[in-house]
């Protein structure tokens, strides 16, 4: 397999396809899932001349299930070692939900030269736990009873939630592919459930506000408005108003994971923003 080794001794498992000139494109996953998630996408793209890359969050997957660093500052902290391992420049960055997050702290952070241009997809920025602050947000309870889910029986957990509102199978007339729901279940339940944990905290009270006012290349904002885990509204929208260059493509009725359930629509619209 091939992984990087990260300051603190993490092995930060990736795939690496395509040609070494071609241009490369990062993919970020979600919370509990991997690189897996993106195998639709990079094939796409792969087939498209580029060069596909998507690595496995630290405790997710087949990276090292640390201890510690299950918080956006080291997430963002281990794409740089990956970075700049493979000497990844003038990259494009694409993450969704908690991979969103991760890549709005990554671009906010890196040094010149080293993306070109980044993609949120369903992403958790700006920030999505409800406060004085953010008073559209979800409340502390929706994510204390995540808490309380996984800890009392994380297996069960992860058929409920892919099998409901992640890919909106939970809708009147929705077509419900058992093949998914697998598939969301056997990735999460590689990870360490001590990471996953944690990072529900992450995802949902991580303030980006700043990271996306910082963030100076193009990003295309893709939101579904049937989004049952990061509501439409409380989200895209607000991090668009944010960004220097930010466009928004909102896509009607589509659920969070729809990266998985209308490929056809979401690959060809990246694709577009990534050549213009």
């Amino acid at each position: 397999m091939s992984t990087v080794t990260t300051d603190d001794g993490t092995s930060i498992f990736y795939k690496d396809w395509g040609p070494r000139d071609g241009r490369p494109i990062v993919f970020h996953h979600g919370w509990p899932l991997s690189a897996d998630d993106w195998d639709n996408q990079m094939l796409f793209f792969l087939a498209q001349g580029y060069r596909v890359i998507a690595h496995d969050r630290r405790g997710h997957g087949r990276s090292s299930q640390s201890a510690t660093g299950h918080d956006m500052d080291t997430y963002a902290a281990d794409v740089t070692a990956l970075t700049t391992a493979l000497d990844l420049r003038d990259a494009f960055h694409i993450g969704h939900s908690t991979g969103g997050g991760e890549v709005a702290r990554y671009v906010a952070r890196a040094a010149p030269g080293r993306v070109a241009k980044a993609v949120l997809v369903g992403a958790v920025p700006p920030v999505m736990v409800k406060s004085e602050s953010n008073p559209g947000g979800l409340p502390i309870e929706t994510f204390d009873a995540f808490r309380e889910a996984l800890a009392t029986n994380r297996a069960q957990f992860y058929i409920d939630v892919p099998s409901g509102p992640f890919y909106g199978f939970n809708r009147p007339g929705a077509k419900v592919s058992q093949g998914l729901i697998d598939n969301w279940w056997r990735q999460g339940m590689a990870g360490a459930a001590n990471a996953h944990y944690e990072c529900i905290k992450a995802f949902s009270e991580t303030d980006f506000t700043e990271d996306l006012r910082q963030i100076d290349v193009p990003v295309l904002v893709a939101h579904g408005t049937d989004d049952q885990i990061v509501p439409y509204e409380d989200s895209a929208p607000l991090t668009v108003e944010l960004l220097k260059n930010g466009t928004l493509k909102s896509y009607d009725g589509l659920p969070h994971g729809m990266l998985s359930t209308h490929p056809e629509v979401l690959n060809p619209d990246i694709l577009a923003f990534l050549r213009s």
